[in-house]
């Protein structure tokens, strides 16, 4: 058991062997797996892994970071940072582009991005995850590799790139709030948004 346990890699695939050992015990007909509720699992465990380092960030790391000694810092900011970074910004793609295709197959995408009846909710949902993975991308990751010395640059840019990743970064702690009560309203609770259909 340690020997799955050790590896990252063979931790997740023990998850999907268990995934797969339950759903064959409890009867399931793999012949009719359907793609929408298949991209809707997908969609929700990139969705976690996303939202979880955003949290994660915002939550543990920018607060620890003033209590951390200064000869300890490059430890988090040339190890760990970058290898979070990483699985961050895959994270919110993958999230984006399973939820697109989910929307496709359900035949709610137009509806929802237009904020048409009865897709309002999930749509603004939408609309703010797109927002969200463009700051991720095109603002955050940017500004992160300048303040973590990846893209070599002067010290007053540097501070500025690392206020600048960390704003944006509470931007999306901020919009994560909504984001996910919209996505989880939508499916479970349509009757808040009746009015407004």
């Amino acid at each position: 058991m340690s020997s799955i346990l050790t590896s990252l890699g063979r931790t997740v695939l023990a998850g999907f062997v268990l995934l797969v050992l339950i759903i064959l015990a409890l009867g399931a007909n793999l012949s009719s797996i359907e793609l929408p509720f298949l991209f809707r699992w997908i969609h929700v465990m990139v969705g976690i892994m996303w939202i979880g380092l955003l949290w994660y960030f915002n939550f543990v790391q920018i607060p620890s970071m003033p209590k951390i000694p200064d000869e300890q810092k490059p430890a988090i900011g040339k190890v760990i940072a970058p290898t979070a970074l990483f699985w961050f910004r895959w994270a919110a793609l993958f999230t984006v582009v399973s939820g697109l295709i989910l929307s496709i197959l359900n035949g709610y995408a137009h509806q929802a991005f237009t904020l048409q009846a009865p897709f309002r909710a999930i749509g603004l949902g939408m609309w703010i995850a797109l927002v969200m993975a463009f700051n991720v991308w095109f603002i955050i990751w940017p500004n992160q590799k300048r303040a973590l010395g990846i893209v070599a640059v002067e010290a007053d840019v540097k501070a500025k790139s690392a206020r600048t990743a960390m704003l944006t970064s509470r931007i999306n702690t901020i919009l994560s709030v909504p984001m996910l009560f919209l996505m989880s309203a939508q499916s479970h609770n349509t009757s808040w948004f009746v009015v407004v259909s």
